[in-house]
């Protein structure tokens, strides 16, 4: 699995502009696994820490519980209006719960009241860009292993 950090050193153009689309608005949709295989999505929120693009969630919450359970997500950055401007981004891989817990206080937010949360990595494997570019529609594709390749139709 790739960070955030490596992802950015293979794909720095795309990485830039996705980081922008998950840093222009605060809550994102997060997709995970329920028990029975079925999707669920729920709200999120994002940061960027040193390496890692990571996701925090209340004690317990049923997001939490899934990706503890089966590590499988994927992230939609929140869309903004509908221009379409900056492209849509998404994100998928396995989200890495932190349990240490000196390095999950090294992650709270200042003026964070105290308690536990949960904290995943969000490991990659794939990252889209898609965009309209004129009267074509531009679809950027990074996946672990592969270099980045452009679709436009």
């Amino acid at each position: 699995m790739t960070t955030w950090e490596s992802f950015a050193a293979q794909a720095p153009g795309l990485a830039s502009a996705v980081r922008a689309r998950f840093e222009a608005n605060r809550h994102h949709v997060l997709a995970t696994l329920r028990r029975d295989g079925a999707p669920r999505v729920s709200g999120t929120e994002v940061s960027f820490h040193g390496p890692d693009l990571v996701i925090g969630s209340m004690p317990g919450a049923v997001k939490a519980r899934d990706l503890q359970r089966d590590g499988r997500f994927a992230l939609h950055a929140h869309t903004g209006d509908s221009s379409m401007a900056g492209g849509d981004a998404k994100v998928s891989g396995t989200a890495v719960e932190v349990t240490d817990p000196d390095e999950v206080e090294r992650f709270r937010e200042p003026g964070t009241p105290p308690g536990p949360f949960h904290l995943f990595r969000l490991e990659l494997t794939d990252v889209v860009l898609t965009s309209v570019e004129g009267d074509r529609l531009v679809v950027d594709v990074w996946r672990e292993g592969e270099e980045t390749r452009r679709i436009s139709r």
